[in-house]
């Protein structure tokens, strides 16, 4: 059942972390336009990824004998707070670090650990999540892609799609078919590590409404994996990818992809001698929305961090979060359309039109809120 969120508040020695941080992000973002920091989750910038790694920004989480901090998840909320509120590019790290690692610590052999967690950490490697399937809409039990057990390991055949930054990882985690039919739903699924550059594995870019392919779909023609590639038990894959949902789900990720545009917009009213009134009151309701979502994403942030697994708290925080960051295009876009005699420049106005552009993928990306909605329903008890 679902559990009332406790406040929290973030402990003073991850607090500690946020001068050092605040300072890298701003010297990174220090030239860039605000149409290109509004792009932060799609920010590419390889370098910048390294670097993080080189201070110890990555791994946070990890154990130090796998190359991370030994810290707790305050720490890494720290860190990822600071990057988004400036539009850091975060694109390359981004899933390797959220979510690869601590799967891979939680479920996987000491092997796969020692191989994979310190290069995650020192961001050497990145990672993609293979989980949507063409035709199956948000039906994530659907899967048919098969994975046939042989002599020497794995034959894997199927396709992916809508895989975040499958253009530019190294490797994929990817929930398969490894026994069963797809009527036996998440019965038979797996989780497997499969190297995005092995023989029979093809990445075709998507591009999306704004011009980028942050998305790929991902093609597996008799691609040949080692035993080992398996990430936990066979047949155990559905509840391994919903506990490493609660990581995609609850961060301040969920709440900061419009603040790069709010403070656009602040800057423009401040240009025209227009921050009273109804502006004054907009501004007001966006921080006063954003500071509740924030504390939310605290207390499920907490519950991380006592070895719980909010995977309903997650969903709450993702559904709400997301309905915030769409709406705030969309309302700076209307009080803006109400004063067609403003001079509006030229970086406000490229940052407006991508962020309505990008916006309706926000409820998309990391579960749609009709699937959403049906876990929490579940567990209010309601269905």
């Amino acid at each position: 059942m679902f559990d009332t969120l406790n406040p929290c508040t973030i402990p003073p020695e991850d607090e500690a972390l946020r001068p050092h941080i605040r300072a890298l992000a701003a010297e990174t973002v220090a030239r860039l336009p605000a149409e290109t920091r509004a792009r932060s989750w799609s920010g590419l910038d390889i370098e910048f990824s390294h670097r993080l790694g080189r201070e110890g920004f990555l791994g946070l989480t990890l154990p130090k004998e796998y190359g991370g901090a030994g810290r707790g998840p305050f720490a890494r909320f720290v860190v990822v707070e600071e990057l988004l509120a400036v539009g850091a590019p975060v694109a390359a790290h981004w899933i390797a670090d959220r979510q690869s690692a601590p799967l891979i610590l939680n479920y996987g052999t000491e092997a796969q650990r020692k191989l994979f967690l310190p290069k995650i950490a020192s961001g050497e490697i990145f990672f993609c999540i293979g989980m949507s399937e063409p035709n199956s809409g948000s039906d994530l039990a659907s899967v048919r892609t098969r994975a046939e057990k042989i002599s020497t390991g794995w034959v894997l055949n199927g396709q992916k799609i809508w895989t975040t930054n499958a253009l530019h990882a190294d490797y994929m985690i990817a929930l398969i078919r490894t026994s069963g039919t797809v009527n036996e739903r998440q019965a038979g699924l797996s989780q497997l590590l499969v190297p995005l550059k092995a023989k029979g594995v093809t990445v075709r870019p998507i591009t999306d409404l704004t011009g980028a392919s942050e998305f790929a779909e991902v093609f597996f023609d008799n691609v040949k994996l080692d035993e080992d590639a398996l990430v936990g038990k066979e047949g155990q894959g559905w509840d391994q990818a919903t506990a490493e949902l609660a990581f995609e789900r609850s961060g301040p990720e969920r709440i900061y992809s419009s603040l790069v545009l709010i403070d656009t917009w602040v800057q423009h009213l401040r240009r025209v001698g227009r921050i009273i009134g109804p502006a004054a009151q907009l501004a007001g309701e966006f921080t006063g929305k954003l500071m509740v979502l924030r504390a939310m994403s605290l207390a499920v942030t907490g519950q991380l961090a006592a070895g719980e697994s909010p995977v309903i708290e997650a969903s709450l925080i993702k559904d709400l979060g997301t309905s915030y960051e769409q709406e705030v295009p969309a309302l700076i876009a209307e009080d803006i359309g109400s004063h067609p005699d403003e001079e509006v420049s030229v970086e406000f106005y490229r940052t407006l039109n991508f962020m309505s552009r990008i916006a309706p993928s926000f409820s998309l990306r990391g579960g749609t809120r009709e699937i959403l909605r049906g876990i929490i329903a579940r567990g209010l008890g309601l269905r």
